[in-house]
């Protein structure tokens, strides 16, 4: 079976992967962003091109249709909205889950011939404060260094970013390094105590939004230790003057972090010349974002510690095409082809390019704010292409109240039922990783082609070529009349050309003559190139900016709620949810609470949380933990209304932005917590897909079928039907056991000799073998037996899932350690553990430090 290169559809690393029509996954040794490694979620890319509810045909008003009807009454909708209310009337929001092609598609349809600039993306969301960081700082959006930078630098800092669940193979890279070069240092700065953690020498537990005072007082520290590099910054920089004076304004008390930290921290960064600076959604999600990044671009340019090998500030990008957006101008506030939107010779260059009829000529709406105006009638058609906006924006109950209040709403996507499809007019079903052709740019500026390897199934088309039709459509034909994507990639190529008298950053002269088709991994404007290095920026004076910043004020409530990723999901979880194994790993919506919180809440392990905000209100299951400090809560943002009755994690945030990105906060919002005393929980394993209504459902495949966490607000009178309506079984033997003197009840559904439903409820927690409960689904296991809640005697429990590349479980890594392997070395020779993407080995540690407690003991 022959396998095709094609680029990992997840995050920003931009991985090479091998595919195969029989869902054959494999890392790409030859691809120079991770030569060979995968992570959890890329490994498991086999497991996610199923059809199972996929959207197969165009729908209106939830009936199938055929194309020609779908769009005419999309170019129809969007047309009369024109006509009557003007273009500001419409808007498009997008993704950076799009290629590249799509995206200049979409780009070019909304800013140059509706001529509107109402196209934002769920980028917004993920790296615009780095952008506007950039743009304020170097006059343009450049992303200096390489991933070499990473390999090269003797000390690399992270901000923010837990690099080995959200970026692992990057993670991975930095991991090696270190074991090559046991000198290299590495510092995390994160409020909470991440699997990153335990790669760094150092963790700095700032306060949330303590980075401006950190960076500030860094900055104050070089100055005052004669770092400043006086000859760089007096040739390449201005605003020198003005960022130092507002640095020493800064109180680094506001850092939450001790002298001696602050002091060990600047003195290492000061000493050393090699410096790798990456930061991510720690930094961006911020209501002072732009000003954080800043703040980490001001020490930089003020050591010149920038353009040079193992030396600058990297922003890594969390979706796999980003990057892409902000080249073609995906954003609201941008234009293609790193052109400004406000400059009128760049419109001119680019509506000339296009022989579009018009072309915007003000910013557009970002996320949130487009869709506060779908919210008061602003905006009466919407089109919104592969994201689900409904679950991943800020204030989510409001933003889907919004969507639904839209008078013409269509979404392109591959999945049937997402919150945000369940409130538009118009379905259309899209090509999905896998299907189509194109091109992503990863974080070090490196574009890479996805490549189909499967069929497109049923109906579905590919983004750019939805969007062309209904530019045709809307009379737009000729200018929209390509044949295949790498007709749009030459397009884009050109409008380059067309540019290149306008001095930018971005230049695709290396791609003029590019054979598309076998088009290998590559950086503009050519390999391996670090920017800066010459001195020369892209102000009109050629100098780059240092930018005075102030620290916030910090307000300290008795909650702040942090929210991010996952190890093994992915936003909102329409591919990786498909998974059993990477849903394994953690299956149901939590919050983590530091141990005394718990105990002040009166919450125990397994305890309900209900985290309130003026916005809304969610339902978590506690993790007691003292990876996050007193009075921060964390949660992960990915489950949707399709898989929790009541753990939306983003009803609860708040839509504040950065005054100068747009990007959400949503780091660090406060709420308040408390326990929901629920009067029974319960765990229950079916064949088929559940549907509960109860107060609190977490439901997640499995490799027999499904599993579903719950919690009840009343008891049932007749437990028997409970269970049934809540598995959808009608039929088949009921087995019941109850223990009145613990208020327990156990009950298993067979049908035909054969486990179809295992229910387990008591009015607190339920503690059993979940693993092994969802093992003896669709087996003949006699129900006495399954009613035990273990394993029977002759199927060994592997236990809760550690390393989800290998699906190995805790029970069976500590049968490992019992047999001698006492490394996570030898864990991995013993189990496959921690050999694959590593982002579990942090878990293994843990797991040896305590499995040889009870021997220290001894």
């Amino acid at each position: 079976m022959s396998l095709t290169r094609t680029t990992c559809p997840y995050c920003g690393v931009g991985c090479g992967v091998l595919a195969g029509v029989d869902g054959t996954i494999k890392g790409d040794p030859d691809h120079p962003a991770n030569f060979g490694r995968l992570c959890s979620k890329g490994a498991a890319l086999g497991e996610t091109i199923d059809l199972e509810g996929r959207l197969l045909h165009p729908k209106v008003n939830g009936a199938d249709t055929d194309w020609d009807t779908a769009l005419d009454l999309v170019a129809q909708k969007f047309s009369a909205a024109i006509a009557e209310h003007g273009p500001e009337s419409v808007a498009f929001y997008a993704s950076g889950q799009l290629l590249t092609e799509d995206y200049y598609v979409a780009n070019k349809l909304m800013k140059g011939f509706i001529g509107a600039a109402n196209i934002d993306t769920n980028s917004r969301l993920c790296m615009a404060s780095s952008v506007a960081g950039h743009k304020r700082a170097f006059g343009t959006d450049t992303v200096p260094g390489t991933y070499a930078d990473l390999e090269q630098a003797d000390l690399i800092v992270l901000v923010g970013s837990n690099l080995a669940w959200c970026h692992p193979v990057l993670y991975q890279r930095i991991a090696a390094a270190k074991d090559a070069r046991p000198d290299m240092r590495i510092v995390n700065i994160d409020p909470r105590r991440t699997a990153t953690t335990d790669l760094a020498d150092t963790h700095l537990q700032i306060a949330p939004d303590g980075d401006i005072a950190l960076f500030n007082g860094l900055l104050a520290h070089l100055v005052d230790g004669g770092k400043l590099d006086a000859t760089f910054t007096g040739n390449h920089v201005n605003g020198v003057a003005e960022a130092i004076s507002a640095a020493r304004a800064s109180n680094t008390a506001d850092t939450g972090l001790t002298p001696h930290e602050l002091n060990a921290f600047f003195t290492l960064w000061a000493q050393t010349e090699k410096v790798v600076t990456i930061y991510s959604q720690g930094v961006n999600q911020s209501s002072c974002g732009t000003d954080k990044v800043n703040a980490i671009l001001n020490c930089h340019l003020a050591t010149g510690r920038i353009g040079r090998a193992g030396a600058g500030p990297f922003s890594v990008t969390g979706q796999p095409n980003a990057m892409g957006g902000r080249e073609v101008g995906g954003l609201a506030n941008m234009l293609a082809n790193h052109l400004e939107l406000d400059n009128a010779d760049h419109r001119q260059v680019v509506q000339d390019f296009w022989d579009s009829p018009t072309i915007c000529t003000k910013p557009g709406l970002k996320a949130v704010d487009l869709f506060e105006a779908c919210a008061n009638g602003q905006i009466k058609a919407l089109w919104v292409i592969s994201t689900n906006p409904a679950v991943s924006l800020p204030d989510s109950d409001r933003v889907a109240a919004a969507i639904a209040k839209v008078q013409f709403v269509v979404t392109s996507d591959i999945m049937e039922k997402t919150d945000t499809n369940d409130l538009a007019h118009v379905l259309l079903p899209a090509t999905g990783w896998g299907e189509k052709d194109g091109t992503v740019t990863n974080s070090e500026r490196r574009i890479s082609r996805q490549r189909a390897f499967l069929p497109a199934p049923g109906s579905a088309r590919p983004d750019w070529e939805i969007l062309s039709d209904v530019a045709a459509r809307m009379g737009f034909s000729e200018a929209f009349d390509y044949q295949k994507p790498a007709d749009i990639f030459a397009e884009y190529v050109a409008l380059d050309t067309a540019a290149s008298h306008i001095a930018r950053d971005l230049d695709l002269s290396i791609f003029a003559d590019a054979d598309y088709a076998g088009l290998i991994p590559t950086q503009w404007p050519r390999n391996d190139h670090r920017f800066f290095v010459d001195g020369r920026f892209y102000h009109p004076d050629g100098k780059a900016r240092m930018i005075a910043v102030t620290a916030p004020i910090l307000s300290k409530p008795r909650f702040t709620l942090n929210t991010g990723r996952n190890r093994d999901q992915w936003h909102t979880m329409t591919r990786t949810g498909k998974s059993p194994r990477l849903g394994a790993h953690l299956a149901e919506p939590y919050v983590e609470v530091n141990p005394v919180d718990a105990t002040d809440l009166g919450a125990a392990p397994g305890s309900l949380i209900a985290v309130e905000s003026i916005y809304g209100r969610t339902l978590l299951r506690a993790l007691i933990t003292p990876r996050v400090a007193q009075g921060q809560l964390f949660a992960p943002m990915h489950w949707t209304r399709q898989r929790t009755t009541a753990g939306i994690v983003n009803s609860v945030t708040a839509p504040l932005t950065d005054p100068f990105s747009g990007q959400p906060a949503l780091k660090s919002c406060t709420v308040t917590a408390q326990v929901y005393r629920a009067k029974w929980y319960g765990f229950l394993a079916c064949i088929n897909e559940p549907a509960p209504q109860t107060p609190f459902a977490a439901i997640a495949p499995t490799q027999t079928g499904w599993q579903v966490e719950l919690a009840g607000g009343k008891m049932p009178v007749d437990w028997e039907s409970e269970a049934r309506q809540l598995c959808g079984q009608t039929g088949g033997d009921a087995s019941i056991q109850t223990d009145p003197t613990i208020g327990s009840i156990r009950i298993a559904i067979t049908q035909n000799g054969q486990i179809t439903a295992l229910f387990f409820a008591a009015p607190t927690p339920v503690v059993v073998s979940r693993t092994a409960i969802i093992d003896m689904i669709g087996t003949d296991t006699p129900p006495l037996t399954a009613l035990a809640g273990r394993s029977p005697s002759d199927r060994p429990d592997v236990g809760a899932t550690v390393c989800a590349c290998f699906n190995v479980g805790r029970n069976t890594l500590l049968a490992a350690v019992a047999n001698g392997a006492h490394s996570v070395a030898a864990l991995g020779e013993a189990t496959c553990a921690g050999t694959n993407c590593g982002s579990c080995k942090p878990e293994l540690t843990a797991l040896l430090a305590q499995a040889q407690l009870p021997m220290a003991a001894e």
